[in-house]
């Protein structure tokens, strides 16, 4: 190895002790023990878990099964993810929500910089209990725990968890939890919103903060938002040739024209197989066994359709 690399302990919570690694800064509302007031807790490890491929999108969250978040999952599963915007005063906030041991009013008692209103799934549901969101976020995920996913429905909450232990959903150690959380809502401020919709550049981006992960026995390591740069995605085309051989072993009965397979050589190869499904799966809709050119363009414009919906 390298003489300019050393080889460090890998301890408890490695992510912030023995390593620097970049992740989210979230409060995450849930229903407190009275069901009526919501309880906020600040989280990093939370990340996408479910992105393509299912008929949901969903989070993991990583949290110890004795803090708050953990048994207003349990109770009632559903939270908010609320990302707020960064100063060096909303982060000590961030950093008073996050001590462990508090109540849900000692939380409440604490939280003075944020404002909690009612959620959009709260106005859709209105019969049933839901976690508010933070007026002031940048963007809101809105979700509900999938507890059904690795035995975890009947998990509740305890004095001390004493397994067994599930392997990534519910209580899955004698301090810690994963949930799986379907992604209900994302919610975002118009002007990130638009963004989206219209164009993201350096001057519309999200200000999303950074928390560092790494803390020692003082501090806490968060920074700022900076403007971000962009590169170009590389211009490479697949030869038409590839694009042939990934069409031909489809297992359909649907063919393709040249002029048609041209219109697809600049799709990266990962998504090549995933794009020609796509086309055939229109194929069958349409009872169409050749899709020429103008299939494809017609294909192509019920995409851009479909996306300016989204």
């Amino acid at each position: 190895m390298d003489k300019d690399f050393k080889d460090i302990r890998i301890m408890d919570n490695f992510y912030q002790t023995s390593m620097f690694f970049p992740m989210p800064l979230t409060l995450i509302g849930t229903v407190a023990e009275d069901g009526k007031t919501t309880s906020y807790g600040a989280y990093s490890l939370v990340f996408p878990y479910y992105i393509a491929g299912k008929d949901y999108y969903a989070m993991v969250l990583e949290c110890r099964n004795s803090s708050n978040t953990c048994k207003g999952l349990l109770r009632h599963g559903k939270c908010t993810i609320n990302f707020m915007p960064y100063s060096k005063k909303n982060f000590s906030e961030h950093v008073q929500m996050g001590f462990p041991g508090d109540t849900p009013e000692e939380k409440a008692k604490a939280l003075k910089l944020f404002t909690p209103i009612d959620s959009l799934t709260s106005e859709e549901k209105k019969d049933e209990v839901c976690p508010k969101i933070l007026k002031e976020a940048i963007q809101v995920l809105e979700c509900s725990w999938v507890k059904e996913l690795d035995g975890a429905e009947n998990d509740k909450v305890e004095e001390e968890y004493l397994g067994p232990y599930h392997n990534f959903n519910g209580i899955t150690s004698k301090f810690g939890a994963h949930f799986i959380l379907k992604v209900d809502h994302i919610l975002l401020k118009e002007e990130y919103y638009n963004a989206i919709v219209n164009g993201v550049t350096r001057k519309n981006f999200a200000p999303v903060a950074t928390n560092w992960g790494y803390r020692d026995s003082k501090n806490f390591w968060c920074s700022d938002f900076n403007k971000p740069d962009a590169v170009g995605i590389p211009n490479r085309e697949v030869d038409l040739s590839s694009v042939r051989y990934a069409a031909d072993r489809l297992n359909t009965d649907v063919k393709f024209t040249d002029e048609a397979l041209k219109m697809l050589v600049k799709v990266p190869r990962p998504f090549l197989k995933l794009v020609l499904q796509g086309c055939v799966n229109w194929a069958n809709e349409n009872n169409c066994k050749l899709i020429t050119e103008v299939e494809m363009k017609e294909i192509n414009d019920k995409r851009s359709k479909e996306k300016k919906k989204q």
